[in-house]
């Protein structure tokens, strides 16, 4: 059965405010997990957003939270030395009763690394072998307890390679539900090649959703979308909706179900969608109470 969980861009305009009442929000109204990505600067580059350090961020939602998974989606090897990161999570998990799922990864964003003055490997090799030794070293950290990390992406070697080793979770962006089962299924051969269970890494996605109850508050929901994604700032609402249905999951919620469920069926346990309307509470609660159920 496939579940939701609840994306948040912390470098989009997140702040303490806000946080708290999503955080509250993820965890009351049965959402599976609660994730956050992990950078320095709006990745929009939009200047003077507000945002949060992921790490601090996820320490006290774990306070504030008895049930919901959290984690990072995805912490960039780059941005720490990885025993320090390791210890971070440490406490994370702790602090939580053992809910935290690690992502990590390569890293990918040289303008914020220039800009912050993070030095960034110059070749992928580079930044594969930093996230391959990372992994072993936060292993380490953990001393001899597991920690459940999720590995993102769809390249089809290293990536595939240290997701079958070391996921719990695998997490894509897959465009459609054709390309997620071949990903899904290279996935599994990887496995089966390095004489690993396929069964033991689940598999998750992650989209931005735009939905409304009806028509007028669909339209309503895409002129505030606009404001915060600045590749949908092509027009009119029914412009938006449109650039946003090339990537998204877009629609009422009958309509984001039917959208979604070809990639349950191709095998996503966890969907994890991106929620950019901090403020906008109506957002959870129709996917809560209305996409998840149906869903499922």
């Amino acid at each position: 059965m496939a579940q939701l969980g609840v994306m948040i861009e912390a470098q989009e305009g997140l702040n303490w405010a806000r946080w708290r009442r999503i955080v509250a929000d993820a965890e009351g109204l049965g959402f599976a997990a609660l994730r956050v990505s992990d950078h320095c600067q709006s990745v929009f580059g939009v200047e003077g957003r507000e945002s949060l350090s992921s790490w601090v961020a996820l320490a006290v939602a774990a306070e504030w939270t008895e049930r919901i998974q959290l984690g990072t989606l995805v912490s960039p090897m780059t941005f720490y030395l990885p025993a320090v990161l390791g210890r971070q999570a440490r406490a994370v998990d702790e602090l939580s009763g053992g809910r935290l799922i690690m992502g990590v990864g390569t890293g990918w964003n040289a303008a914020e690394h220039e800009r912050f003055g993070i030095p960034f490997p110059a070749t992928w090799g580079q930044r594969f072998d930093l996230l391959e030794a990372g992994i072993a070293r936060i292993r380490q950290t953990f001393a001899g307890r597991d920690i459940p990390f999720l590995i993102g992406g769809g390249g089809p070697l290293r990536t595939r390679t240290i997701a079958a080793r070391e996921a719990s979770e695998w997490n894509t962006g897959a465009p459609d539900a054709e390309t997620f089962a071949a990903m899904s299924a290279a996935l599994d051969e990887r496995c089966r090649e390095l004489g690993r269970d396929p069964a033991e890494i689940s598999r998750s996605l992650m989209k931005g959703c735009l939905v409304g109850r009806d028509a007028a508050e669909l339209r309503s929901r895409a002129e505030l979308m606009a404001e915060v994604v600045p590749r949908l700032q092509v027009g009119d609402p029914d412009a938006v909706l449109a650039a946003a249905r090339e990537r998204w999951f877009v629609g009422t919620p009958e309509e984001v179900v039917a959208q979604m469920r070809p990639f349950a069926e191709a095998g996503v346990d966890l969907f994890m969608l991106q929620h950019f309307l901090l403020d906008d509470r109506g957002v959870l609660e129709l996917l809560a109470r209305e996409v998840a159920p149906a869903l499922a």
